[in-house]
């Protein structure tokens, strides 16, 4: 993705949900991107999150393709 593209959060939770629907998203071609406080925190020493506060964004062109998957995946 290129760093001039607006990015939007399209789901929080859990790591491993965060990973299973990045993974969806990428299988209808949609490139994601996982923001993980939590583990950013322990990488520096210190814990800034919960373990559940795992953010995954995707481009805002993308988000009327991703609709789809979003709410299949949240039902």
């Amino acid at each position: 993705m290129k760093s001039e593209e607006n990015l939007i959060r399209v789901f929080s939770g859990s790591e491993v949900s965060v990973i299973l629907l990045k993974a969806k998203l990428e299988e209808t071609g949609i490139s994601a991107i996982i923001q993980n406080d939590f583990q950013s925190g322990i990488a520096a020493g210190f814990a800034g999150s919960t373990p559940t506060g795992v953010d995954l964004y995707i481009r805002e062109g993308d988000l009327s393709l991703a609709e789809p998957v979003l709410n299949e995946f949240q039902e």
